[in-house]
C-alpha cells in the first residue's frame, strides 16, 4: 500500500516537474525516447496541432526498453507516429543516444547535418521529466528557446496508465534527485528547489523509493 504521506510527496515532485509552458509553433518537435510510447503520441498531437513541420526521435535502447524495442526506443516511436498520421517524410530519427544528454546532442548534430534551421524547440518528455529534460536541454543547446511538453495527464492517470504505482513513485524520486545533483556535475543548468519539494524528495527516499536513484552520489 502507498501512504497517504507518500502519495500526497509524490503529487508535490510531479507538479515540481510540470514546466507549465503553453505549446506553440517551434522549428522541430523532439521527442525523448523512454519505454514510455505516450511520448511519441504527445509528439504526434503536436504535429497534428501545426506546432512543428519536422519530428525527431532520439533513442537507442536501455535495460527497461531492450526486450520491448529491440530496434531503439527512436525507431518506435517513429512506427507509432506514423500509425498516428504523421508523414514519414518530415519525421528524423537519431538512434544512438543513451541518456538526456546526448539525446539533445546527437539531434543538434543530426538537425545540422540535415541543414534544418532550428531557432525554438519543443521539447516532449514523460510528464514527470519535464523540467529535468528542460535543464539538460538548456545546458547543451543553449542557443535556442526550448518550450517543454508532455501528455497533459494527471498523476493518477499516468500511474493508471503504467499500472506499477511503485514504479512510477521511484521514476519521481530519480527524476528529482538527478535535478540537485546533476548541475554540479556539469550535465544541466541548476533549478531551485522549493524547500517543501526537498521535503518531499527526502521522505520518499526515507521510505524506500529508491530504485532509480544515481547510486554513485547517494
Amino acid at each position: 500500500m502507498i501512504s497517504a504521506q507518500a502519495w500526497a510527496d509524490a503529487q508535490r515532485l510531479w507538479d515540481f516537474q510540470q514546466m507549465g509552458h503553453e505549446p506553440r509553433p517551434c522549428s522541430v518537435a523532439i521527442g525523448l525516447g523512454s519505454h514510455d510510447l505516450g511520448v511519441a503520441d504527445a509528439t504526434a498531437d503536436l504535429f497534428h496541432r501545426g506546432m512543428a513541420p519536422v519530428v525527431l526521435f532520439t533513442g537507442a535502447t536501455s535495460r527497461t526498453t531492450r526486450e520491448r524495442m529491440p530496434r531503439g526506443e527512436a525507431e518506435h516511436y517513429r512506427d507509432r507516429a506514423v500509425e498516428l498520421g504523421v508523414p514519414a517524410s518530415v519525421i528524423l530519427v537519431e538512434p544512438n543516444a543513451r541518456n538526456t544528454g546526448e539525446n539533445i546532442r546527437f539531434s543538434r548534430t543530426l538537425l545540422e547535418e540535415r541543414r534544418v534551421p532550428v531557432s525554438t524547440a519543443l521539447l516532449v518528455s514523460k510528464p514527470y521529466e519535464e523540467r529535468r529534460a528542460y535543464a539538460t536541454a538548456r545546458k547543451h543547446w543553449p542557443e535556442i528557446e526550448w518550450v517543454s511538453a508532455s501528455a497533459p495527464m494527471s498523476l493518477a492517470g499516468y500511474v493508471d496508465s503504467i499500472q506499477d504505482t511503485r514504479l512510477v513513485i521511484d521514476m519521481l524520486v530519480g527524476a528529482q534527485q538527478r535535478l540537485m545533483v546533476y548541475p554540479r556535475q556539469g550535465f544541466m543548468i541548476e533549478q531551485d528547489v522549493p524547500d517543501d519539494v526537498a521535503r518531499a524528495f527526502e521522505r520518499l527516499c526515507k521510505h524506500g523509493y529508491t530504485s532509480r536513484l544515481v547510486r554513485e552520489v547517494l
